[in-house]
């Protein structure tokens, strides 16, 4: 993308198609399909480039891809939206985005719990099924974070899915959202008025909150 970050995806076999979000916005991308020969090893089949002009900003952000994996009939989407009807009728107010980051995350760490048996078992390749892991109530840090971010663009909040290192070197996942006071909250949000926390759903969840 324009701003020289590779994204690496894997393309399942049998797959006929599969979405992945133009992270990087507007600008030249090129596209590489590589197949593995053995080991480390991959050919390239083929390759693209084409230039993005996006007519939505945060269309990458609100759209379903490979890893945040949603339908309009997803129970997900179901209990996000039961969730936030809910809150709006009780109050009488439509709630704003950090309204609805603040009601799913509540949910998510609540009734969710870390699943250690997948994480130690885990498999690369590895994507999320967001209604499975609802009904399981546990999984690893993706689990966690697609499914917050499934709930949330479902209902018109752009999220970022980050899947990366933190800062003591472990991997993980986790997200980021936008909120109409101050845009993009890097791995941070706004609660209660007064102090910002760390908005990790997995270690809220499994640290007990």
């Amino acid at each position: 993308g324009p701003s020289g970050t590779n994204y690496d995806y894997l393309l399942p076999a049998g797959e006929s198609w599969s979405t992945f979000p133009l992270s990087d916005g507007n600008g030249a991308y090129k596209v590489m399909m590589l197949q593995n020969t053995e080991g480390k090893k991959y050919a390239v089949l083929c390759t693209a480039s084409f230039t993005v002009t996006l007519k939505d900003e945060f269309a990458p952000f609100l759209r379903p891809n490979q890893y945040v994996n949603f339908t309009e009939d997803s129970e997900v989407v179901s209990m996000a939206q039961s969730l936030i009807s809910a809150k709006e009728a009780e109050t009488g107010t439509a709630l704003d985005n950090l309204g609805k980051v603040g009601l799913v995350y509540e949910w998510v760490v609540t009734n969710l719990t870390y699943d250690f048996n997948r994480a130690k078992t885990v498999q690369p390749g590895y994507l999320p099924d967001v209604d499975s892991v609802m009904a399981e109530k546990k999984g690893i840090c993706f689990d966690y974070a697609a499914l917050m971010a499934s709930m949330l663009r479902s209902q018109g909040v752009p999220v970022k899915l980050v899947v990366g290192y933190t800062s003591q070197g472990v991997y993980h996942a986790w997200i980021n959202v936008w909120s109409e006071e101050g845009g993009w909250v890097e791995g941070m949000i706004y609660f209660d008025g007064k102090i910002w926390k760390l908005m990790d759903p997995t270690y809220a969840s499994s640290g007990k909150q």
